[in-house]
């Protein structure tokens, strides 16, 4: 059965910088999973991926949650929600599922999914099995198909999995401490308390399990990722925002390209100066580009 728990705001966690009220649900076997769900309207879900948490989010939650209702979790295993030791709670399928989950304990309708990096798998496996749930997509630095063909992906998982990637990421919190610098346009927009609030959230070697497990199943999860793209009819013509960062070091311009063949109905919004993290670059340019496009789709 699922139901909401109380669980306590850990002290590290600034209300100046993350002003929301942080709720939970518990998730069978024994999660609790974090979110935040703030303001009222029509609902805008934040999908985030490896290594961030919904404090990527803050900026356009912040600006946006006057005019439309923002949610915002934590998958399990990331920011505020609990840890896990089982292998198969961090399956991809395991992420996906429990995000659902939240989405009909909330019961929503007309979702707007903003998803980026591992958010867009999670996010458009939910669509395609509830499309009628799904308005609109927000596709930012994202993939959504099979890459065990794609010497880029291909490589980055297999050193991400092998025994010294993963002692890199449990050991010295490698995804956050090196590579989100490295994913941004400008490493000085990644302050020291805002990357505090990102190491908070990985304070570990076990609390890592989550994103250690992740970069393997790039490859891995290769099964998963094809069916979700073999039934891409379930949301290829719906209303789809583009926004991409061109100074990532994961999604290149051939991922933007494949959205652009793949998408029926796109505007696209391109950063050349950004990277993997735009609510973090660019979160007026995000907020823009978001309000323009709901209300677009809205009158349509």
């Amino acid at each position: 059965m699922i139901r909401t728990v109380e669980t306590i705001r850990p002290d590290w966690v600034s209300d100046a910088m993350y002003p929301f009220e942080s709720k939970f649900l518990a998730l069978p076997p024994d999660h609790g999973m974090h979110y935040v769900d703030e303001g009222e309207g029509e609902p805008i879900v934040f999908v985030h991926g490896n290594p961030a948490w919904s404090f990527e989010f803050r900026h356009p939650i912040r600006q946006l949650r006057s005019e439309f209702r923002c949610i915002a979790p934590d998958h399990i295993g990331f920011g505020l929600s609990s840890r896990s030791t089982r292998c198969e709670d961090h399956y991809p399928e395991s992420h996906a599922h429990r995000f659902a989950a939240l989405l009909d304990h909330l019961d929503l309708r007309d979702i707007t999914l903003f998803m980026t990096d591992w958010g867009g798998p999670f996010g458009l496996d939910y669509t395609r099995r509830h499309p009628e749930r799904v308005r609109r997509l927000v596709i930012a630095n994202t993939w959504c198909w099979p890459v065990s063909d794609d010497f880029h992906f291909k490589s980055f998982s297999f050193l991400m999995s092998s025994w010294i990637g993963q002692y890199l990421i449990k050991r010295h919190n490698i995804f956050v401490n090196k590579m989100m610098p490295k994913a941004v346009g400008d490493p000085n927009i990644l302050t020291p308390d805002i990357m505090a609030h990102y190491r908070q959230a990985q304070p570990s070697s076990s609390a890592r399990a989550a994103c250690a497990a992740l970069p393997g199943y790039i490859v891995g999860a290769s099964d998963w990722l094809r069916v979700i793209w073999d039934d891409r009819k379930a949301f290829a013509e719906k209303p789809a925002l583009l926004l991409w960062g061109f100074r990532d070091i994961a999604f290149r311009e051939k991922e933007l390209e494949r959205w652009k063949i793949a998408l029926e109905d796109v505007e696209l919004h391109e950063f050349d100066d950004c990277g993997h993290f735009l609510s973090e670059e660019a979160p007026e340019r995000v907020v823009s580009a978001l309000r323009v496009f709901m209300e677009r789709t809205t009158t349509a």
